[in-house]
């Protein structure tokens, strides 16, 4: 098939046009201001790219156009237009994923509102190391496989649908093989809708036998008015898992628990408890080494280079999707000992003059405060976190949850934010943390102020859920010659 992708540089339909490519497709796509890294990585995937949505585009005469959700109706996006006018076939991303990739193989989904890359990239690596050589899709760069998507191995070399499912280390049997489907596919399942003629959100159309709800708190106010319109979508999730199937809970979070009471049809896992319950998984001892019990019995231990208690949870839940494909909890253990995260989670930019610049995509402000706390426990007393954040989500945007910030941020030394682009007052609601908050009009104001108050021994955490300016870059060069 010839393939045209309208919004081919988000990390969703990126990953889609790998996956279309690996199989054999051809793919050209077309997006608005495309730029690195994801042009590159599709450039050197043989993909042609477009700027811009232009109605000339239906010249390519390709067999479907695959409609991302950056897609709207309307004068900005004329090919769309075009389109319907013509009659020509069209899909969305994730039905067109459904139907070519997901159909016959065990698919192992990761819902919630904070960690979902992390951990369908944990889940990934816990099969591959066990060596059942997954296929995968996830909104982010995994290190330890370098790609955000492919479509996974089959034993002996088969083709896309043939094949069995490969057993886990140390022969323990899969759940995949009845389902007829070979190796099994993990995929980061997002709660965003679907597409401008699908208001679904994502995950309804990947039909898991092992579902991960990870947390559940209101987010994308762009689309969803409250936290119990996206508690209905969860509820939808959890009606497309067949009884055979597995629900991994984290056992924490109400939310979750209320999308459970609405009806439940398959076994579920909780995790997370903090004191001993029968059936329970839940971890004994710090974020970065820490034994996971099932009640009081001791399966496994995990010491890796992880920091932060939302990443234990993480752990947890990946242990739990992967044991309901065979892989023993010893096992998964022992893969997250060399996991390596994904990139633009605590990662480490740059060091000037014993001043540290890390980049991390936390953007909610519960994913803020989490990551700043995980960093917290990992540095010497004496060391001072700088925070510095751009409010660039929707969400943020909105405004909705500016009065979380102060929250968010307590943890940081100091606090810096981007007042570009928000139609509400930073200021005004960075308020209550006094002194210890800082706005800056710009990028270029920010790296200013924040290369003032920066000494040796300090750690500058910059968080957003895009660029960010090339903040990192400039930090590191001014520090440079600051020294």
């Amino acid at each position: 098939m010839h393939l045209h992708i309208l919004g081919i540089c988000g990390t969703f339909m990126g990953g889609l046009a790998a996956l279309a490519c690996e199989a054999g497709h051809r793919v050209t796509g077309c997006d608005a201001n495309v730029y690195p890294p994801m042009s590159t990585q599709l450039q050197a995937l043989g993909i042609e790219l477009i700027e811009g949505f232009g109605a000339e585009q239906l010249a390519l005469r390709p067999d479907v156009f695959v409609i991302g959700n950056v897609v709207t109706r309307g004068e900005r996006f004329p090919l769309m237009e075009a389109i319907l006018d013509a009659g020509l076939p069209y899909v969305s991303g994730p039905q067109w994923l459904a139907e070519h990739v997901l159909q016959g193989r065990h698919v192992l989904a990761v819902a919630g509102t904070h960690g979902k890359t992390t951990t369908t990239s944990m889940l990934a690596w816990i099969l591959e190391h066990a060596g059942q050589k997954p296929g995968f899709l996830v909104g982010g760069v995994p290190q330890n496989f370098g790609v955000s998507a492919r479509l996974g191995e089959r034993p002996g070399g088969a083709g896309p649908s043939q094949g069995a499912t490969a057993p886990a280390a140390g022969g323990a049997a899969a759940e995949g093989p009845r389902m007829g489907a070979s190796s099994p596919f993990v995929i980061e399942a997002d709660e965003y809708d679907t597409a401008f003629f699908d208001k679904r959100s994502k995950f309804v159309h990947y039909r898991p036998r092992t579902a991960v709800l990870n947390n559940l708190e209101h987010d994308h106010a762009d689309i969803f008015p409250d936290l119990a319109a996206i508690e209905t979508q969860f509820h939808h999730l959890v009606r497309t898992v067949p009884a055979s199937g597995r629900l991994v809970v984290n056992a924490r979070d109400e939310a979750l628990q209320r999308v459970l009471a609405r009806g439940c049809w398959s076994e579920v896992q909780r995790f997370g408890a903090k004191k001993e319950e029968a059936g329970m998984l839940r971890a004994r001892g710090e974020p970065q080494a820490f034994d996971v019990l099932r009640g009081s019995l001791k399966l496994a231990r995990v010491e890796w280079g992880l920091i932060g208690e939302h990443n234990q949870l993480n752990a947890l839940a990946a242990i739990a999707a992967a044991e309901h494909v065979g892989v023993t909890p010893e096992q998964a253990a022992a893969a997250l000992g060399e996991f390596q995260n994904v990139r633009r989670r605590m990662e480490l930019r740059g060091e000037v003059g014993g001043v540290k610049v890390y980049d991390d995509f936390a953007h909610h402000p519960t994913a803020m405060r989490t990551t700043i706390n995980g960093l917290r426990r990992r540095i010497a007393p004496a060391e001072r976190i700088l925070a510095i954040f751009e409010p660039r989500s929707n969400t943020m945007k909105l405004g909705t949850m500016k009065a979380q910030l102060p929250w968010a941020l307590e943890e940081a030394d100091l606090a810096f934010c981007n007042q570009q682009g928000l139609a509400w007052d930073a200021r005004e609601a960075l308020a209550p943390m006094g002194a210890q908050a800082v706005v800056g009009a710009d990028v270029d104001a920010l790296v200013a102020a924040v290369v003032k108050a920066a000494k040796p021994g300090d750690h500058l955490l910059c968080m957003s859920n895009g660029g960010f300016g090339g903040i990192h870059d400039k930090l590191l060069q001014s520090l440079a010659a600051r020294a």
